[in-house]
């Protein structure tokens, strides 16, 4: 089969590999649909994960089931999927412990484009499919159905790490995709006022439709001042972080109140500390909790989120600003994401 890989640190191209092989569990899907992530930019040209080599890309997909494992029992060949970014092992020590995303080690969920090739293949590779793979609903688009795979659970996770009340006053850095989706996961949780970060004008209009009051631009300087003047120094009771570096944490803590939470859902790519300002975090004791997280993953998440979205809940489709057609297209539609013009939130390609 052919596939679109990382072939090493700061190098992608076009390669042939053999058709996944299926355990007894697993299935083999061929793509619908698929869209690149930051974390795919991260992944090859800041080497984040260290090198891959002639490793495919992409977790971020939906399809139909080409094969199925004997012991796979709630998928047929020619079933339209959904398959989220995480793909936990659910018979997992971790996973029974409630953290599936880490089965087998830290992270370790996260198998596409980082343990095994990913999805911007012919076919791709499900682990434990019966865990992993939801039906695709015929009122949700493929295109639509990519934004379920990551964005969506990830900002939505952003909120839940951030454990957003009714009434909260929320934060959120950084409103590409999953900033996004975190503005409409707090708004859907309560939250009386968010404040969105960020610049770019299509990504401003859509947060201010998912749900944001006031739209902060970290070009008119520091985060955190802006923010305790919005709030008459009060400052907010939580924050997601969905964009930035390693020194967002200190912004973060600074504008946060004692009792708040920071939810951290943002992929760091570089930096090999993270730095919190002592006196803001009450010399140690100010009850200002940080807490960092990768999405759960799995079958049950993808059918209650692709719900919330067949509903109407949540319009996935204002974050598709950039359609291809064709699976030769990945190529563009990665480097687009890696060169992220203006008007960019969200490429898709349509097979």
């Amino acid at each position: 089969m052919k596939g679109f890989a990382m072939l090493k640190i700061g190098e992608t191209g076009w390669i042939e590999k053999e058709k996944p092989q299926l355990g007894p569990n697993d299935a083999l899907v061929q793509p619908l649909a698929l869209s690149p992530c930051t974390s795919d930019v991260h992944t090859v040209w800041e080497g984040a994960i260290g090198d891959r080599h002639n490793m495919i890309l992409g977790h971020e997909g939906c399809g139909v089931v080409a094969e199925v494992g004997s012991n796979v029992k709630d998928f047929k060949v020619g079933d339209r999927v959904m398959v989220a970014a995480i793909t936990p092992d659910w018979n997992s020590v971790e996973a029974q412990e409630g953290f599936p995303m880490h089965s087998s080690g830290m992270l370790a969920g996260w198998k596409f484009s980082n343990f095994k090739d990913g999805v911007f293949g012919e076919y791709f590779h499900v682990n434990d499919a019966d865990g992993n793979l939801a039906i695709l609903p015929d009122s949700i688009s493929p295109a639509e159905a990519c934004m379920i795979s990551d964005m969506v659970p990830t900002g939505f996770h952003g909120v839940e790490l951030a454990d957003v009340r009714f009434g909260d006053t929320v934060l959120v850095i950084g409103i590409g995709p999953v900033g996004l989706m975190a503005v409409r996961g707090a708004a859907l949780r309560g939250a009386s006022r968010i404040l969105a970060v960020g610049t770019r004008p299509n990504s401003v209009e859509v947060a201010k439709k998912y749900g944001a009051t006031d739209i902060i631009s970290y070009k008119d300087g520091a985060i955190d001042a802006q923010v305790l003047e919005l709030t008459n120094q009060k400052g907010v009771d939580r924050v997601i972080i969905a964009g930035g570096t390693v020194d967002t944490f200190a912004e973060a803590v600074r504008c946060l109140k004692p009792g708040g939470i920071i939810g951290n859902v943002n992929y760091l790519g570089g930096g090999e500390f993270i730095q919190i300002p002592r006196v803001e975090w009450g010399v140690g004791m100010g009850h200002k909790t940080i807490v960092g997280g990768l999405m759960p993953g799995g079958r049950a998440r993808l059918e209650k989120l692709s719900s919330l979205v067949s509903s109407g809940k949540v319009d996935v489709s204002l974050m598709i600003t950039h359609r291809f057609e064709g699976f030769e297209k990945v190529e563009d539609a990665l480097y687009l994401m890696k060169e992220k013009p203006r008007d960019l939130i969200k490429p898709v390609v349509v097979l």
